[in-house]
C-alpha cells in the first residue's frame, strides 16, 4: 500500500484511461465548499453559462484529463428523501458535466443487495484507489491510498454495480 497521498490533480494528471468516483455520504462538511454551500442555502445560484463565476482548478483538471481521453464517471449513492446537502450537490452537478464528467445517482433503497465500500473513493486507471475518510458529521479526515490488485478489483466491481443501476443526472429528480 502506498504511503504518500498525492494531491488529486497529480493523480488525475497521471491517469491515462479512466477515473471513477463513488460517493456514499448524504452530508459533507468540506471546508473548501463551506462558502459555496452557505451561498446556495441563502438562495444564490450560479449561471452555468458564466464559467468565470464557478469554474475552478478542479474543473481544469477534469477537462484536461477528459481532453486526453480519460473517461470520468461519478456515482452518488443517496438516501431519500435527500438531504439538504445532496440538493446542493444536485444543483451543482451541471458544473461536473460541463467539465466532462458523467454523473449518475443511485437511491440507497435500490442498493440494498449490492456490496458497497465503506468509504468514498476514486479509482484511477483500474489500478489505484484513493479512499476519502470522513468523520460522522461529514468533516474530511484523511485520504488513504491502496494499490493491492484484489482490493482494487473488488472496489471496481462495486462501482460498476452501482453505475449499472444508477440513474443518469439528467433523469434523476429530487
Amino acid at each position: 500500500m502506498p504511503h504518500r497521498v498525492p494531491p488529486f490533480a497529480e493523480l488525475l494528471a497521471a491517469c491515462r484511461s479512466s477515473a471513477v468516483h463513488l460517493e456514499m455520504r448524504d452530508v459533507y462538511g468540506v471546508v473548501e465548499e463551506d462558502e459555496d454551500f452557505a451561498a446556495w442555502r441563502a438562495g444564490e445560484r450560479y449561471v452555468l453559462d458564466d464559467r468565470t463565476t464557478w469554474w475552478n482548478t478542479f474543473h481544469d483538471a477534469v477537462a484536461d484529463a477528459v481532453g486526453r481521453g480519460v473517461v470520468m464517471r461519478r456515482a452518488r449513492v443517496v438516501s431519500e428523501p435527500v438531504s439538504e446537502y445532496i440538493r446542493y450537490e444536485h444543483s451543482c452537478t451541471p458544473q461536473n458535466l460541463a467539465a466532462g464528467e458523467d454523473v449518475r445517482w443511485l437511491p440507497r433503497r435500490l442498493a440494498s443487495d449490492l456490496l458497497l465500500p465503506g468509504n468514498d473513493l476514486w479509482i484511477f486507471d483500474g489500478k489505484l484507489i484513493r479512499f476519502s475518510l470522513f468523520a460522522g458529521d461529514g468533516r474530511f479526515v484523511e485520504d488513504v491510498m491502496e494499490d493491492a490488485e484484489d482490493v482494487v478489483k473488488r472496489h471496481a466491481e462495486a462501482f460498476e454495480a452501482v453505475w449499472e443501476r444508477a440513474v443518469p443526472h439528467a433523469d434523476f429528480r429530487i
